[in-house]
């Protein structure tokens, strides 16, 4: 089911006219990198709200460091992307390829991947808006402290969000993006050893991968099938078996419970719902016009002439 988009300085027709290949190839590459790691779905979804909640969707994130750009590639949050970037870098070097030239942004290229990802993996699908630019700079400092810890209680991730223009339904949808992928044991050892609302044979078996020293690097899958995009996620809060504190935090006695309740229940929704929170999400402060550029290299800002 395709989902209309809403309103802002983009257009989902941005490629139709001056490169018509251009979403094809991106779902292709796409593709062909989940058929060689599945895994890489979650990262490239993940990527796109990494990125859109540092100074908007303007693919500051994939910078590499320089004497002027402090990489948000190095923040705490984002150490786990490693194994995305070449994806990026690939599908880059493909689009500008049956484009001619740089037609398609680093930024857009983010965001389609992203949809691509999730229906690849079995989620919906929507019109992803285009013609976003990119950012000629970083902000490493940001790109701490917008994205929540792992430990954030309730009020501390509502407060993250309507940061950025998302409410309490943007959150809980949102984070069902954590239908697919895995997190590091750094991320949920507190969970597993202190927190009180944990299914008890859950944490055992956490316990087993994650040790109370050692072994930060160890992953455990965020719900029970890490690779199809579904609404186990849900069921698994309701069950107590969130991976990380601020999981478990949108089913806690709090007021986000109906809508994990709702969504644990009826996929349609989550579904419909997730694709117009995507949306919203990919309309944080673009770049739009002549603001920011088209890069060559989306790891580097194109050298002025």
């Amino acid at each position: 089911m395709a989902i209309a988009s809403s309103n802002s300085g983009l257009s989902s027709s941005y490629y139709d006219r001056v490169c018509p290949e251009a979403l094809p190839t991106i779902k292709r590459v796409v593709e062909d990198a989940l058929a060689q790691k599945r895994r890489m779905g979650a990262s490239l979804l993940r990527l796109q709200f990494h990125d859109c909640v540092v100074n908007g969707c303007d693919a500051s994130i994939l910078l590499d460091r320089t004497s002027t750009i402090d990489s948000e590639k190095s923040a705490i949050t984002n150490t786990d992307f490693v194994g995305v970037f070449p994806i990026i870098d690939k599908i880059k070097f493909e689009v500008d390829k049956v484009c001619h030239g740089l037609i398609v942004s680093c930024a857009d290229i983010i965001t389609v991947a992203a949809r691509d990802s999730v229906v690849a993996l079995g989620g919906p699908s929507w019109k992803v808006k285009l013609g976003r630019r990119d950012s000629t700079s970083a902000n490493r400092t940001a790109a701490n402290a917008n994205i929540a810890s792992p430990l954030a209680d309730l009020p501390t991730l509502i407060k993250s969000f309507k940061d950025q223009g998302l409410d309490e339904k943007d959150l809980v949808v949102l984070s069902g993006a954590h239908t697919l992928g895995s997190a590091q044991c750094l991320t949920f050892r507190d969970r597993i050893y202190n927190d009180t609302n944990i299914d008890p044979a859950f944490a055992s078996q956490l316990r087993t991968i994650c040790p109370r020293v050692g072994g930060d690097l160890r992953h455990a899958p965020l719900d029970s099938t890490r690779h199809s995009f579904d609404v186990k996620y849900f069921t698994g809060l309701v069950s107590k078996k969130g991976l990380m504190s601020s999981d478990q935090a949108l089913f806690n006695g709090g007021e986000t419970d109906e809508l994990v309740l709702k969504y644990s229940r009826n996929q349609n929704e989550f579904f419909e719902d997730f694709a117009k929170s995507m949306i919203k999400m990919g309309d944080i402060q673009p770049l739009t016009g002549n603001r920011g550029q088209i890069r060559t290299n989306c790891r580097k800002v194109n050298l002025k002439n």
